[in-house]
Formats: structure tokens, sequence, C-alpha cells
């Protein structure tokens, strides 16, 4: 075995290397390597961003032990079916030959394989297997995505069992972090400066970096809002705009309200996401479009709008089974427009041709939503961007927000400082609390609940951790303009346009004749939200507390609280931070 095998590897197979990388490895993948030769660890972890190229950066380990006789056997363990096999193929481009159709209850493998690729699952049902296999002889185990080695006591014990004697263990992840504190097997966990137990890993390659070296796209967020109407189990009719002020109950209800398949609102994003796919494709010819559901009827459901909207049928990928797998990889090499998936597409699968995505799940943890967004994100040429359409959900803004940071696994909680979605608006804090307090008694009817009816509007683009943009209708030019945006553009091109796009819509906005006939109280909790959740964005692009930025903003433009304000002081506070978040201080 000859470590010059895996230079026949793209640095981020199955696809060429972006722009501006390495002909060989990608600068990140070489200085990985250097370090893993250097240190000579039984244990490493790397953490790259989605489409970063680890499968390239791990086979190249391999060929280097293999071709040292550091190890004479290879186990991939993957979190599904269908990575198994996209693992296999990548091995065998440098000349690893891996059996992705183990299986436990045969219990061997051929002797032409190098070794085996399994799943978290498969091992964990059989660890004693996996351990007599890793003793016989000495063996590089390749943990991909090794957070799902916590997902559960008996995944993590079982892994631990399987390959504690492994002579080498590569592990890597794109979100090494999890929504619990379930500890990660053969991942280190050292104290920080506040004493909490956080993962440590030993090559770190984030999303910011790899943006800046043209590896990654960048992401533009087009977030949509609306009116939704829902019944409890109760009787009671409540309605209720998504993306205003609400107890998380009410959030929940209305998000489930907007994902309903019988609504307005869900038919309305996937006809934007589809002409924003139309506008890509004029660059990119290939380029495909990916919605994300949560359960399989409203997969279904979504691609049966899709069809009836393009005249073509989706591919519906719903269960991992051989039958999903094929069509993935059909979807990957064809032109098709558009992929229905439940969750199966939600991580370490590659279909680099996707460029546009739709958010229609109510899963709302940051591992699940990093690993979304990592399905678009990978670049194959200079220009390309991605775009993903999100419901107006706080916390689902706020994952968006922070893509960029740099995240680890702590397995200690910090305590909450404040409600996750009440911040996004400071002054309504008290009140909120005291509704989710309430809400909580209700008792065994909470949650339960139909959908009655939904619409979408615009709302706004999250680009680069500001927003651009403001309410639009549906169909209207001020959505078409932002729909409209090209699909090649360098990162500096796509702010300059969103900042043209928002400078129309404003001269386009309606210039009012008189006082508005609406109520003084209504106006100026509008221009309250406004403000908070400029200050939100602005908040988020800093790394400031919400407290400190409206702080600054009395220093500024002077005046009493918030909450004593009248419009004149809020609408000269808007201005303010307009300007700060355009960086005009």
């Amino acid at each position: 075995m000859s470590s010059g095998a895996a230079f026949h590897l793209s640095p981020a197979f199955p696809e060429r290397a972006a722009w501006g990388t390495a002909s060989k490895l990608r600068a990140w993948q070489q200085a990985a390597l250097d370090a893993y030769l250097r240190d000579d660890p039984r244990d490493f972890l790397a953490v790259a961003t989605p489409g970063a190229g680890k499968t390239t950066y791990a086979l190249r380990v391999a060929t280097e032990l293999l071709s040292r006789g550091v190890v004479q056997r290879v186990t991939v363990v993957a979190p599904t079916e269908h990575l198994k096999t996209q693992w296999a193929d990548a091995a065998a481009r440098v000349g690893i030959s891996l059996d992705p159709r183990f299986s436990n209850a045969v219990g061997r493998h051929s002797e032409d394989y190098h070794g085996v690729a399994v799943t978290y699952a498969q091992v964990a049902s059989r660890p004693e297997l996996h351990r007599e296999l890793t003793q016989s002889r000495p063996t590089l185990v390749i943990l991909d995505e090794i957070h799902h080695g916590g997902d559960s006591k008996s995944w993590g014990d079982g892994i631990r069992a399987a390959f504690e004697p492994a002579a080498r263990r590569l592990s890597l992840t794109g979100t090494p972090f999890r929504s619990d504190t379930s500890p990660i097997p053969f991942v280190r966990y050292e104290l920080d400066t506040d004493g909490i137990l956080t993962s440590s890993s030993d090559y770190s390659y984030g999303y910011a970096e790899a943006l800046r070296d043209g590896v990654v796209r960048p992401v533009l967020f087009l977030a949509y809002g609306g009116n939704m109407r829902w019944r409890t189990k109760a009787g009671d009719e409540i309605s209720a705009s998504l993306g205003t002020p609400m107890t998380k109950d009410q959030i929940a209800q209305a998000w489930r309200t907007a994902l309903d398949s019988k609504g307005e609102w869900i038919g309305s994003v996937l006809a934007a996401a589809d002409k924003r796919l139309t506008e890509v494709r004029r660059g990119v010819p290939d380029a495909g479009g990916l919605v994300i559901a949560s359960n399989q009827t409203q997969a279904r459901a979504y691609a049966a709008h899709l069809r009836a909207l393009t005249g073509e049928a989706p591919t519906v990928v719903l269960s991992d089974d051989a039958g999903a797998s094929q069509r993935i990889e059909q979807f990957a090499g064809d032109t098709s427009r558009w992929m229905v998936a439940v969750r199966m597409v939600s991580e370490g699968v590659d279909v680099p041709r996707l460029c546009v995505g739709v958010y229609a799940t109510s899963t709302s943890t940051p591992l699940f939503f990093a690993q979304a967004v990592g399905r678009f994100v990978r670049a194959r040429r200079r220009g390309e961007t991605a775009s993903v359409f999100l419901p107006s959900v706080p916390v689902v803004l706020d994952h968006a927000a922070r893509l960029e940071e740099q995240r680890d696994h702590a397995l200690d909680r910090r305590p909450a400082a404040e409600d996750d979605v009440a911040a996004m608006w400071a002054e309504e804090q008290a009140l909120i609390d005291e509704a989710n307090r309430e809400v909580r008694n209700l008792g065994p009817d909470e949650g339960v609940f139909e959908a009655l009816e939904s619409d979408a509007h615009f709302d706004h683009v999250l680009f680069d951790k500001q927003q651009w943009g403001m309410h639009a209708q549906v169909g209207s030019q001020d959505e078409e303009d932002y729909l409209g945006l090209p699909g090649l553009l360098e990162p500096e091109q796509v702010a300059a346009l969103l900042h043209e796009r928002q400078r129309r819509q404003v001269k386009r906005a309606p210039k009012p004749d008189g006082p508005a006939p609406v109520a003084q109280h209504r106006a100026l909790a509008a221009q309250r939200k406004e403000l908070n959740q400029l200050v939100s964005a602005y908040a988020r692009q800093k790394g400031y507390p919400h407290a400190n930025v409206h702080l600054d903003l009395r220093r500024a433009c002077g005046g009493p609280d918030l909450a004593a304000a009248s419009s004149e002081q809020v609408a000269e506070r808007i201005d303010k931070v307009r300007n700060w978040l355009v960086g005009r201080r």
C-alpha cells in the first residue's frame, strides 16, 4: 500500500477541489496530517466543517498507517447505511477495500478486504464481535461523526468495548457538540475557564476559516413569517403571527401550523424556493434543492406540492434503507430539481450540487440545524452560494446567525441567565416568563392542536450575521428582488447587492399622506419589535449581550428606558442601530 494512492482522491471526494485550494491536499488537510504524523497519537479528534473534506483526510491517514505497517486493518464506523457505501467507494479510489455489506450474523469478511464499513448501531448490537475483529490484527478505527457515539448509553458502552483494543482511533466530526450531556467515546474532555468539562479537539477547521479559504459556500438565509391560526384540544382558537413575541408553547404551535401541508405558508415558501432555484440554475445548471421535512406524511405532501409547481416529480427519501440510498446516489448524479427527505440527508451524505434548501422541520437543536445546513455548503467552484429558506422562529434564526461560531461539547450545563426565546425581545422578558409559567400549568392538553390556516410573507435575508430587507408580500416585486439574486457571486458582491435591494425596497415603500389609521399603542409596539429585532441582530454580530446594546443606544440617542421611550425616540434608535449594522458608528 502506497500512501501516494490517496493523492488520487480529490480534497473533497466525490467532487474536485474548490477554487483556490491545494492541488493535492487542502492546506487544512495537510496541516492536520502533519500534526497526526508528528504526534503519532493513538487517539486523534479532527473537527472540520461539513464540506471541508474529512473523508479525504481520513483516508490519507489510513494509507500512511497501512504503508508503514502501523496497522493492517481498517474499520470505518458511520451513522447510516448509506454512508457505509459512500466510505467504501471513496476508499476504493485509494486502494483500500472495505466491505460495506459486512453482517454481524456472518461475523467475518473476505480476505479480499482491508476491513469493513459498519454503523454505530451495528457495533452497539454486538460489541464483542467487533472487539474480536479489532484484536485479530492491528486496526485503525475511523469514527465518522463521532458525536453519534453518545446517542445512547448502550451505543457509547458498545463502541468503547468494541474499539478499546484498537491500535489507532481517528475520530471525525463537523459538529463537535451535542444537545445533551452524554459523553462522546474516545473524546478528551478538559476544564474550560468556567470550570466546565468541554471536548478538546486535536485539530479544528471551522466554517469561518473554510469560508475564508473558498472551501465552502456563503449561505443566504431567507426568513418567512406569516399569520397562523390553530385550535387547541380544549377547543380554543388561537391566532398569532410567526416571529412575534409568544410563549415557547405558542411558538411551537405556530411553527407546526406553518409546516402543515394543507396551509398556505409552506406552499408559498416552496414556491419561493423554487423561484430561487430557477435563478441559481442560470449560473449553476445542475443546482438542486432539498426540502427537509419532519415526518414521512409531510414529506410526501411537500413532494406533491413541488410536483404540481414544477411538473417534475421530486426524489423522495423517507427511510434509511437500500432503496433510499440508491435514490440519493441517483439524485446526486443527475440534474433534477428537488429532493425531499425526512432526516436521512441531515449529515454526511454528499450531494455537492445542492444549492437551495427549505428547513421545513420542527427539529430545533443546534446540532441538527448545523448538520442540515452542512448539506448545502460544499463549494465546487468560485462564486457558488447557498440559499436556505427558514421559518421566522427565534431559535432557528439564532442558529443561523451563529453559523460561524466554533462550538464544543460540554458535559456540564451552565445555568441559563435568560429564557432562550424571550431574549429576542428584552422588554417582554417578564411578561413571557409569566406566560410560560401559566402555560406549563395547563396540564395534559398542553401542546395538542389542529392547524386551521396560515399565510406567508417575506421577512428578511440573514447574511454574514446581518439582516437585510423588510416585510414584503409573497409575489411582490420586493420579494422577487431578493429571490432573483444571481447564483454565482463573491461574498462581498452578495453584501453589496443586498444593500442595493434593501435601498430600492425602502425607496419603493409608500409614503403615508397623513397619520396612519392605527392606534398609537399598536404603532409603538411595532416600532419596539423592530428595534428589538435589530438589536438582536447587532448583538449576535458583535457578540454583545442584548441589554448592553440597548444601553449603548440610550447613551448615543438619549431618552428613557425602552418601555418609556416615545415613538420619536424609538425611531431615532432604530436609525442608529441600522447604521451600526452596516459599520457606521
